[in-house]
């Protein structure tokens, strides 16, 4: 049993508790971060505290790196833990007392079993085409049928007749009979925990009421219950979560794009606040709504809003979100990370006053780093073939005219410079189209822009004019 000071250490509440409970040896991936957000919005919608648990105890597999990534993906998403992270390997010796609490209650038994017999009695199941389980052979046998100084595991005694029954908050009553469980090693031959006893152990001690994880994870419950109920211990409410598949119907995997949340921020260019929306999504819902703030979110989840189908990830939704939520950005929040991505050192101010005309026509951080370049092109600029089809004798002949009435221009203003053009194209007898597009090639190298004469206030007098000029036929 914990001791005294075990409980008052424990982190319990008078109320919800969850955590987040990932093993450091990969990415978080995106399955990983809807888990995480999961938890953390019902403890802060049920006001509640929200902890985190690195499960570190595979230490060939676990890594370093992957345990920053892991922080450093949660911190993006703005997910925030009420503790420092616990981390498991530092808690063997709590696991091992607990194994041996379980041992000399009788709820635990060792197991003298040689590698050479399990391995014959596997055997032996798959010929006969059984379920491979472990018989039970020392369950009522003693030591002292042992040989002398033999290793042992220890394994739960687990029930072996009747059945186990699981009101799931996700997936409803769930039920599994107890002679499907076999006695599983709890404490390895070395005196090493098994993650199985591990997890109840560390659930225990921070004072989780909650348990929030995968659907995958369903089958571990009912093994980790009888470690519960033997250490008379307060059993959790179990919400298992389906898991994520792809557009083709298939549990996400690499094939479909399943990678690290730092690739949707560093590759696909995607706002904290989108990913979080988009999972947020994936598998719950609040009637019609697609669009949330985080404040939203704390306010309206919980978890009977989760449904018990497997939901599919899509990058185009995810990217139409994304474009909303650069929509409702902060301009000066987008160009620092605009200017993040670009070379040499751009002016924060011209990219804050550019962010208005690029946002509406962007879907991600880099398009808004493509929309801006325009504005530290160097003379002369570079030109994609479209562009270079516009400036033809004809085009640039056009750009001369329209050089003539600019440079005669002193409101350099929007509404004055569309006037001006406007006017330039009714007396050419012209679509304003005529002038625009060759107009938009010499400012900007490419054929799409925002507002053309939003392009000529960004870029100033000086620059607008030096850029035409560059391009136009001279003027008489």
């Amino acid at each position: 049993m914990a001791s005294e000071s075990d409980q008052k250490n424990s982190g319990k509440i008078n109320g919800v508790v969850t955590r987040f409970a990932p093993s450091p040896t990969g990415y978080l991936h995106l399955g990983g971060a809807r888990t995480a957000l999961f938890n953390w919005l019902f403890a802060r919608h049920h006001g509640g505290q929200a902890l985190l648990r690195i499960e570190d105890t595979d230490q060939k597999r676990s890594t370093q790196d992957a345990i920053d990534k892991i922080i450093d993906g949660l911190d993006w998403l703005g997910l925030d833990y009420d503790d420092e992270p616990m981390f498991q390997s530092k808690r063997a010796e709590r696991h091992r007392e607990v194994a041996m609490a379980l041992l000399e209650s009788g709820n635990a038994y060792k197991c003298y079993a040689t590698p050479e017999e399990l391995e014959e009695m596997r055997a032996a199941q798959r010929a006969a085409r059984q379920p491979m389980r472990y018989d039970g052979r020392w369950r009522d046998r003693g030591p002292s049928e042992a040989p002398e100084g033999a290793p042992f595991t220890v394994r739960l005694k687990t029930p072996n007749e009747g059945e186990t029954v699981i009101t799931d908050a996700v997936q409803g009553e769930v039920r599994v009979a107890n002679a499907e469980i076999d006695d599983y090693i709890i404490l390895r031959a070395d005196g090493t925990p098994t993650y199985m006893l591990a997890v109840v152990v560390d659930d225990h001690d921070m004072g989780c009421t909650h348990i929030i994880r995968g659907d995958d994870h369903l089958n571990n419950a009912f093994r980790q219950l009888p470690i519960i109920r033997a250490m008379a211990w307060e059993e959790p409410v179990y919400a298992h979560v389906p898991l994520i598949h792809g557009a083709d119907g298939a549990k996400l995997s690499k094939r479909h794009g399943a990678v690290g949340v730092e690739a949707y921020r560093d590759e696909l260019g995607v706002l904290p606040e989108a990913l979080f929306n988009y999972l947020l999504r994936l598998g719950w819902g609040h009637g019609d709504k697609e669009e949330f703030t985080r404040a939203e979110a704390i306010e309206l989840f919980d978890i009977d809003g989760v449904g018990k189908s497997a939901s599919r990830f899509d990058t185009k939704k995810l990217l139409n979100l994304n474009g909303h939520h650069i929509r409702e950005a902060d301009d000066a929040r987008l160009a620092r990370l605009v200017a993040d991505e670009m070379d040499g050192q751009p002016d924060l101010g011209l990219l804050e006053n550019a962010m208005p005309f690029l946002k509406p026509r962007a879907k991600d951080v880099h398009e808004l780093v493509e929309g801006a370049a325009f504005l530290f092109a160097k003379r002369p600029l570079a030109m994609t073939d479209k562009a270079a089809k516009l400036l033809d004798d004809e085009g640039r002949a056009r750009l001369g005219q329209v050089s003539a009435e600019l440079h005669a221009e002193n409101d350099w203003t929007s509404e004055a410079l569309e006037a001006t053009t406007k006017a330039l194209a009714e007396r050419l007898e012209l679509g304003l189209g005529k002038l625009a597009q060759p107009m938009r090639a010499a400012l900007t190298g490419t054929t799409t822009s925002p507002g053309i004469f939003d392009v000529l206030v960004l870029l100033g007098r000086e620059e607008s004019l030096a850029r035409i000029d560059a391009q136009a036929e001279p003027r008489s």
